[in-house]
């Protein structure tokens, strides 16, 4: 496979993507993050992250000393999962997996912060059915695709919007999760409130259709991503937790700049953290997803929303930003992304097929190009066999 030839590699050495940064307790020596990537080669049954690649995996794309490494999402529970293959950290096998990926990142000197997921209508009904499991939502029956609502009919599970006791439950499963991440020697948790996930559902207009004080107002649409951060940094430490958002984000059939109050939704919840940033429970960062990409599942390029931008969160929010969406193509991007000395830039597919990302960013070497089919693929075809640069001339790639 040769180097991409979609783009002119551009060093970034003397940017400030290459200067070192504090994120809570994590001194990190540049600003190039690897951010959650879905990958689907955990253990099926028990969602245990894959006992012969992973670590290697991990191993690979933390070389480079001071990197800071967010996980693929991890299931917080079995009720806040639905794929069979994606990792879990609820659970003492998960846990005994994890130890030695993040012991991994540690030995290379660099850093990792456990992304907590929880899917939502987002779940596969028919995968959930046979485990006895719920198909959960903010609503009832407002499902994300006929192709959902098809799965969910069938399988005799019908789209379900949480209760207040399961949200509660929900949010317990947040903070067993994060203190598990913690205890196995992760350096912190990022809460997933984007992508059109649960927390993502309840926030946006579309899915939630409640009537409590869950819905309705943007106050109440807040409220459940609200409390999980409030739980979860008061069991492991507000400097050891970040969240992401994605207020222009299409994926899982949800609203992105068509609705016309998104803005005003995300200025209040974002608003909210800065609140409590200001009491003395500043978040280690707030990482959002660009309107470059609207749906991750489209090709990388297509589906930006240029309507619209992620600016008016500086205003708001006066802590770290993580910045991700298409940006390894875009180098003169980057580069004005980090001249706000509070932004970080994450690199997410190209840094799946090239390794050692970070020495091509800050030496503006080519990239290696993706092989997109086996994004999810349950082999380490395409997960631990992508080249260094090194590895990559001594196959020639550079005559190709």
């Amino acid at each position: 496979m040769p180097f991409s030839k979609d783009f002119t590699p551009v060093p970034l050495a003397d940017t400030n993507l290459f200067k070192p940064i504090q994120i809570g307790k994590m001194h990190l020596q540049h600003r190039a993050v690897y951010p959650p990537l879905t990958r689907m080669r955990a253990h099926h049954p028990g969602h245990v992250p894959n006992k012969d690649w992973a670590v290697e995996y991990y191993n690979q794309r933390s070389q480079y000393p001071g990197t800071f490494i967010i996980t693929e999402g991890a299931f917080i529970s079995a009720a806040a999962g639905g794929y069979d293959n994606a990792p879990g950290i609820w659970s003492d096998e998960q846990v005994a997996e994890w130890t030695k990926i993040f012991k991994k990142i540690h030995d290379n000197k660099s850093f990792v912060y456990v992304q907590l997921w929880n899917l939502g209508r987002q779940a596969f009904a028919d995968s959930l059915a046979r485990d006895g499991l719920k198909y959960l939502s903010a609503s009832d029956d407002i499902y994300m695709d006929e192709e959902q609502k098809e799965k969910a009919l069938k399988s005799k599970n019908p789209q379900h919007g949480l209760t207040k006791a399961e949200i509660k439950q929900h949010i317990a499963d947040y903070v067993h999760a994060a203190k598990n991440a913690i205890a196995a020697g992760a350096d912190g948790v990022e809460i997933h409130s984007a992508n059109g996930y649960l927390l993502n559902q309840f926030l946006d207009p579309i899915s939630n259709h409640r009537t409590d004080e869950y819905g309705g107002s943007i106050e109440n649409r807040s409220r459940f991503t609200l409390e999980v951060v409030d739980a979860v940094i008061a069991a492991v430490g507000h400097e050891n937790v970040g969240v992401r958002f994605s207020p222009w984000g299409t994926f899982g059939t949800l609203s992105g700049s068509a609705e016309p109050l998104i803005l005003a939704q995300y200025a209040h919840v974002i608003g909210e953290l800065e609140k409590r940033a200001k009491e003395g429970k500043r978040l280690a960062y707030v990482h959002l997803v660009e309107p470059r990409v609207t749906n991750p599942f489209m090709t990388e390029g297509t589906g930006a929303d240029t309507t619209v931008s992620n600016d008016f969160v500086y205003s708001i929010w006066k802590g770290l930003i993580i910045r991700a969406g298409n940006l390894a193509f875009h180098p003169e991007v980057v580069k004005d992304m980090v001249e706000d000395g509070r932004t970080l830039a994450a690199f997410g597919r190209l840094w799946i097929a090239n390794p050692d990302m970070v020495q091509r960013l800050k030496d503006g070497l080519p990239l290696n190009t993706y092989d997109r089919d086996t994004f999810y693929a349950m082999t380490d075809h395409g997960y631990t066999d992508y080249p260094t640069y090194e590895e990559a001339l001594k196959l020639g790639w550079d005559k190709e």
